[in-house]
């Protein structure tokens, strides 16, 4: 528990690339500082290849919010994770509530993409949470050992020592309010329970395990000072400069951020 802390910024749909290219080259000087391990930005795939390039050689991860569960083939409007790996994704969401609720992805397509991720060699941030109804009926538990182990059903431990979980309840996504840190500690603490059941103790011990749902600059200090939580994944919070900033100040600079530029100030909650 505690290994380290990983911070994912989740862009959705939102900057064009030169928007982007100027809120990475003003993050980049900030990173060297942070008393954390990794940071990364989910982006649109049409941002990977050119932030990729240009954070090469740092702390920064580029990554992607999603593939196709194929190699290859006629599926129109679709990206493979290959194509991911070769315009340099590190990393690629999977199974994110927006994907499963508003597109239909089932537990069997995400095992897929899952699977697919773990073959090309992108690193996979599984996405489980549940939704409003479920929180309401007592369902979390049900919920979380029922993602966890379809979607990781038929793996050896071995392959999954990059997978990293993101808990993020659905009902406090977008919704302004996050999970107390009382309630996403005991999420996150039922998900090393049921990694260390369907993978082994050690895989649980040291597996990455993220919250989503509402983070902000108030809230991510009490989050992390969870013993079970690793890291967070941001939505709207990520998508300004400033304000991911000051979340990932949360790890006591050593020296002081550099000036930033002036960035967009309207943001979409995650």
């Amino acid at each position: 528990m505690g290994v380290r802390r990983l911070i994912i910024g989740n862009w959705k749909m939102h900057k064009m690339i030169e928007e982007s290219s100027s809120f990475v080259k003003n993050l980049l000087p900030f990173l060297p500082s942070l008393q954390t391990e990794e940071v990364g930005l989910a982006v649109p795939y049409t941002h990977i290849y050119p932030l990729a390039q240009q954070a090469k050689d740092s702390p920064l991860w580029i990554g992607a919010q999603n593939m196709n569960d194929a190699a290859e083939g006629a599926f129109t409007g679709e990206i493979s994770g290959k194509m991911l790996k070769d315009a340099g994704a590190q990393f690629v969401l999977l199974g994110h509530s927006e994907r499963r609720h508003l597109y239909g992805e089932d537990e069997a397509c995400i095992h897929r993409k899952l699977k697919r991720a773990v073959e090309v060699g992108l690193r996979p941030i599984l996405c489980i949470g549940e939704t409003a109804e479920e929180y309401d009926m007592g369902q979390t538990p049900v919920v979380i050992e029922r993602q966890l182990t379809e979607g990781l059903r038929d793996f050896e431990p071995v392959q999954l020592q990059q997978l990293i979980i993101a808990y993020e309840p659905v009902w406090a996504i977008g919704k302004g309010h996050s999970a107390t840190p009382e309630v996403a500690q005991e999420a996150h603490h039922f998900c090393r329970e049921v990694l260390a059941k369907i993978l082994t103790e050690e895989c649980a011990r040291d597996m990455i395990i993220q919250y989503g749902g509402s983070v902000n600059s108030t809230n991510a200090h009490e989050l992390l000072a969870q013993p079970d939580i690793d890291g967070l994944l941001i939505g709207g919070a990520s998508l300004s400069l400033e304000s991911f900033c000051c979340i990932l100040n949360t790890f006591k600079l050593v020296g002081t951020p550099p000036p930033i530029e002036a960035e967009e100030s309207t943001m979409e909650s995650q």
